[in-house]
């Protein structure tokens, strides 16, 4: 029976190409488009899919693979034996017991609630855990459950308007502290659920902050899902700063710096795109901003301050794969110290991706291993990292393939 539904890229006998196809039409991205990102003519893009030549080396696998947000080689490859995730970690041991608090349904009897002043005594420590902790979701994940159950509840048990507003603001932050846990683990419709409950409370909430801190990761969930969701992440992030834009002349610090954060995300997504000028320019906003923020702040969620504009440099010259200018940005970022060890490795991350396109691999790799020593939990679930050295792994310099061969080991992607 014929059929138009599109081909199931998990069936025999699919190769290569029609899978990397598949993927490619599913992500809403043109051939010339994937063919500027990896470096290659669209006519090469064509056979490779059309299957006119042969699949290429594991390098640029691995490279079609990031670009196309596949989670598993196997997906891609066809070869069951390569079930390597990229973009999604291990499941977190706690992953279980947070998705079991997300989804319980509290009853305003049950018990009486702790009032919003306590939940958010104990939502400061939590997010000032995560910053100081190498390990930060088995912190946060131990401490997610009962923070979850317990805002809900105050928000059910909350008797007048304004203290149902105040409870909805810290169950909207709690929602964000377990997005910073269920990113990038096995169970997206999971994330989903966080992402838009965290909005709804924002909202119901009419706190400014909130609501910015909502929609600054509500445009990042819509990103990282691929080109074909990055008007709707665009879209977010523009409604939420047209919202915040008239409060700024008299903002708090936190409302302000979580404007700049989203300055730089329309930044980040217009990278994405490859659109330089506009990416540049919502970066120099965003610095404008951070310039108007204390020396010493630092934005508990987004991690919004001076110090990391130099970082947020970095990664809008490797997401428009400009390696050389990345490798500048770095040197320049080096000079300021960013606080919270999970963005601190996340930076090294990007820092890693622009000395690769930068022709500097045994420097990437010596800058994962700083990722590494900074948050192990951080570059784990970070399918860049892992895409680097993976391909470095197979790279014929001995010395750079034990290198990465070692810290393929500590990630779990090789046996030891």
């Amino acid at each position: 029976m014929p059929s138009d539904a599109t081909p199931d890229p998990y069936a025999d006998p699919l190769v290569f190409g029609q899978r990397m196809q598949i993927y490619r039409q599913r992500r809403g991205m043109s051939r010339p488009v994937l063919a500027g990102l990896l470096g290659k003519s669209p006519s090469w893009v064509k056979q490779v899919e059309s299957g006119q030549i042969q699949p290429p080396k594991l390098p640029m696998i691995l490279r079609i693979a990031e670009l196309l947000r596949v989670r598993d080689l196997a997906d891609l490859t066809g070869d069951q034996s390569m079930h390597i995730d990229l973009f999604v970690g291990p499941g977190h041991p706690r992953l279980v017991s947070v998705r079991a608090a997300v989804d319980a349904f509290p009853f305003p009897s049950d018990r009486e609630a702790p009032s919003a002043q306590h939940l958010r005594h104990r939502l400061d420590r939590a997010w000032a855990a995560r910053h100081e902790a190498p390990n930060h979701r088995e912190v946060i994940g131990a401490l997610l459950p009962d923070l979850i159950r317990d805002a809900q509840l105050a928000v059910r048990q909350a008797e007048t308007a304004p203290g149902r507003r105040s409870a909805q603001a810290v169950l909207s932050e709690v929602y964000s502290l377990s997005q910073f846990f269920v990113a990038y683990q096995p169970d997206a419709a999971l994330l989903w659920r966080v992402a838009e409950r965290g909005m709804v409370a924002a909202q119901d909430s009419e706190d400014p902050h909130a609501i910015g801190v909502a929609a600054w990761l509500t445009a990042q969930a819509h990103r990282d899902t691929g080109p074909g969701h990055f008007d709707t992440a665009d879209a977010v992030t523009m409604e939420a700063l047209r919202y915040l834009e008239p409060q700024l002349p008299d903002a708090s610090d936190d409302v302000l710096a979580i404007a700049g954060a989203l300055q730089f995300e329309a930044g980040y997504t217009a990278a994405r795109r490859g659109e330089s000028g506009t990416a540049w320019g919502w970066w120099d906003k965003a610095e404008k901003t951070a310039r108007k923020l204390p020396a010493d702040y630092y934005h508990p969620v987004t991690s919004f301050s001076r110090a990391i504009m130099g970082a947020h440099a970095v990664t809008v010259a490797v997401e428009l794969h400009q390696g050389g200018e990345s490798v500048r940005q770095a040197a320049r970022a080096d000079k300021t110290v960013i606080k919270s060890r999970p963005r601190r490795a996340r930076h090294r991350i990007e820092e890693a991706r622009g000395y690769q396109l930068d022709g500097q691999p045994d420097t990437a790799l010596a800058t994962l291993d700083k990722a590494f020593e900074a948050a192990p939990e951080t570059i784990k679930y970070n399918g860049y990292a892992r895409r680097i050295v993976l391909e470095e792994t197979e790279t014929k310099q001995p010395e750079r393939r034990r290198r990465a061969s070692e810290l393929a080991v500590k990630l779990g992607l090789l046996a030891s």
